[in-house]
Parts: structure tokens; C-alpha cells; sequence
């Protein structure tokens, strides 16, 4: 049985990790930890998890987590998880880390779209970026696994089968429109996250200058294309679930069968599903699973992919654990292959 420890249990993520991480089968959660809510019991402050947690949430200690877990799921905020990340690296513990702290390849970067000064460049260098269909091989040698975001997995799950191919006009930018549920935005409240204001409303935020355009950009270096991206993320009145339309420009024109034989990359993927028609966020809540769907321009030299994931599985916790499968050599699906919530 591996011990696990979830460092920020009580936000979305965290209690998204603790969800899932119940019904692994060879997983157990060993310590839990909240700075805001240290000495309580978990089930107090996440009551969906009575009886099935005795806990205490505890405040953060490196050395003890590294003395009784072997893998730590990181659910902090960013800026807030650099610190505690290298602590347990040095420590010798494996990390999957949910924040953005890893995720890009430079300490200048990170300053640059974080505005906050990385502590830790060196390991920067080290993390290996979680995108569990695309980086297997490299994630389970990984000692540090930076998890991605939520908007990014939509997106580039959608863009590799292109990319793949050699069909991605690089001198072009591709556009990216993404509309995601209020959950994205962490559980605690801000102006823009407020009932009165999200209600009944379709909010864009952070027109061209979201901080997940250099993880986009840097996820399609990863798989070997430069290419720019024009990214309007979306604010929606529903608890969970990012739907994406990615619009790629195509080096030549291609058939609609072409289009339909790319996505068989993902046949033997267990979370991606391909669709015959637009996917729906009601089939991908509260599971691990990417839908996909893609279709032609009357041009042939436009590529339109959308995909439907929950932000809080695939986008983040689904995700962890499927990485943390894949790195203890086991069956990706364990403690993931439950459906979604219908209705």
C-alpha cells in the first residue's frame, strides 16, 4: 500500500484528490494539510467526506510528510507551492505539483506571467510536464511532476494528433477559445467569482494575456512545433467542466477521412474518447476523461477540435492520479474508472 500525502487538502483540488484517492486501491492517504484550518478534523471542513476520512488537517512540515509518505500530491496555490516543492524534492519524497510553479521551463518566464521571482530555477529543469497521453515514457522515470492546467490539457490534447502528423502550420497562430466552469477559478471568492456576478452571465477574462498562453506555447515546443496562440478564456455559471475550441491552420488541405484517422492516435488512450458529434460537459463531469471531436473547414486548411474535460479531474486531480499510476508501473485507470455524474 503507498502513502500518500495531500499538502492544501481543503480547496477544490485538494478535496477533488481526496475524492478520487478514497477508492484507489493501493493507495493510502497518510496526512493531510491546511494552513487555514490546521488542527480540525478534514470531515469538518469537506463534510462530503464524513466516514469515509478520520483525519486531522495538520500544518505543513516537510520532514514529517517525508517520514511517512513516499508520494505528495501538491494542491497549492501558485507562488505557494515553489517553496514546499523543493523542500520535499531535497527530501528525497516524489511530488506531483497542481500549481503552475513547475510547469514552465525558465525562472524568467515563470517572473514574467507570474510577477513573482522563482526560488528554485535548477529544478525548473528538472520537472517533467504531466501531460499523461503525450509525456508517459518521461513521467514515469520523473521524480517531479509538474501537473498542467486545466486549460492547457484541453487544449493540447486537442492539438497533438496535428502536430503529430506535421500538419500544423506553425506561421500562423492558432486560436483558442475556452469556456470553463466557476470551480477553475479556486474556492476562494473574488469579485469576478461572485454569485450576483456569474449568474446567468458569460464573462471573457484576461483577454491575451491569461497565464496559460507560455504553458500552451510551451507544451506545442514539447511536442516539437513553435507556434504563437491568440487564447480568450471564458467565465460560465457552472460548478465544474472547460469546453475548448481550438481552431488550427494546416500546412496543406486535407480530407475530412484524414481529419477522422488523426484522432486515432488516442484509440488505445483509456480517458480519450472520441465523438461523432460536439462533446458535452455533462458526459465528462466528474470523471477523467477527454472528449474529442474534430471537423473541416469547406477549405480543407482549417482544422476545428473540441474538447470536453472536468477541470478538476483531467484538468487537475484525475490527472495527478493517473500520473501517479503510470510512475508506480500500474494500471492507469486505478481509482479513475468510474464514470462521470449524470445528470
Amino acid at each position: 500500500m503507498l502513502n500518500v500525502a495531500v499538502v492544501g487538502a481543503t480547496g477544490y483540488v485538494g478535496a477533488e484528490l481526496l475524492r478520487l484517492l478514497f477508492v484507489h486501491p493501493s493507495v493510502k492517504v497518510a496526512c493531510v494539510t491546511s494552513e487555514r484550518f490546521a488542527g480540525e478534523p478534514l470531515c469538518n471542513k469537506l463534510p462530503f467526506l464524513h466516514k469515509r476520512y478520520n483525519l486531522t488537517l495538520e500544518t505543513y512540515g516537510a520532514d514529517k510528510i517525508a517520514s511517512i509518505a513516499d508520494i505528495v500530491f501538491v494542491a497549492l496555490a501558485h507562488g505557494k507551492a515553489m517553496a514546499p516543492v523543493h523542500q520535499l524534492v531535497q527530501l528525497g519524497r516524489r511530488v506531483i505539483d497542481l500549481s503552475a510553479d513547475y510547469r514552465l521551463p525558465s525562472a524568467g518566464l515563470y517572473q514574467k506571467w507570474y510577477r513573482t521571482r522563482h526560488l528554485h530555477p535548477k529544478l525548473l529543469r528538472k520537472a517533467v510536464y504531466g501531460l499523461t497521453e503525450v509525456h508517459r515514457a518521461d513521467i514515469a522515470n520523473g521524480g517531479l511532476i509538474a501537473n498542467p492546467g486545466c486549460y492547457p490539457t484541453g487544449a493540447l490534447l486537442a492539438i497533438y494528433p496535428f502536430v503529430k502528423e506535421g500538419l500544423l502550420d506553425g506561421n500562423r497562430e492558432i486560436i483558442i477559445d475556452a469556456k470553463s466552469g466557476i470551480s477553475g477559478a479556486g474556492s476562494v471568492a473574488t469579485a469576478r467569482t461572485h454569485f450576483p456576478d456569474t449568474h446567468e452571465n458569460v464573462t471573457a477574462y484576461d483577454v491575451g494575456v491569461h497565464r496559460h498562453i507560455p504553458e500552451i506555447e510551451r507544451g506545442m515546443m514539447r511536442m516539437g512545433i513553435k507556434v504563437k496562440t491568440v487564447f480568450t478564456p471564458y467565465l460560465t455559471p457552472i460548478n465544474r467542466g472547460i469546453l475548448t475550441t481550438v481552431y488550427l491552420p494546416l500546412v496543406k488541405s486535407i480530407s475530412r477521412a484524414t481529419v477522422a484517422s488523426l484522432l486515432k492516435v488516442y484509440k488505445n488512450e483509456p480517458f480519450i474518447r472520441e465523438r461523432v458529434e460536439a462533446p458535452s460537459l455533462s458526459a465528462v463531469r466528474g470523471s477523467n476523461f477527454c472528449d474529442i471531436f474534430a471537423f473541416l473547414a469547406a477549405s480543407g486548411k482549417t482544422a476545428v477540435v473540441m474538447s470536453a474535460i472536468d477541470n478538476l479531474g483531467k484538468g487537475a486531480a484525475g490527472q495527478a492520479i493517473q500520473n501517479m499510476n503510470v510512475m508506480m508501473g500500474w494500471e492507469e485507470t486505478l481509482g479513475l474508472a468510474a464514470p462521470g455524474f449524470y445528470p
